[in-house]
């Protein structure tokens, strides 16, 4: 009884910690939108080229997440 009580804490210190993590992820996504924008009307190709970077690295990453679900 000890353990799942020591358990439900634990669970409940990660999921309020993955909250914050999502909020300031929501907030720093904004930013990089932003940042994606200005480069886009000021450097198009360059940004094309390196949003392709981006996204073959984050599939590579999507890949190695789907291994441990």
């Amino acid at each position: 009884m000890v353990l799942r009580k020591k358990n439900k804490v634990k669970i409940r210190k990660y999921l309020a910690a993955i909250n914050k993590i999502q909020n300031i992820r929501a907030k720093n996504n904004a930013n990089w939108m932003e940042i994606l924008r200005l480069a886009i009307k000021h450097v198009p190709e360059e940004a094309i080229k390196l949003m392709k970077k981006i996204n073959k690295k984050d599939q590579v990453i999507s890949r190695l997440f789907s291994k441990i679900k």
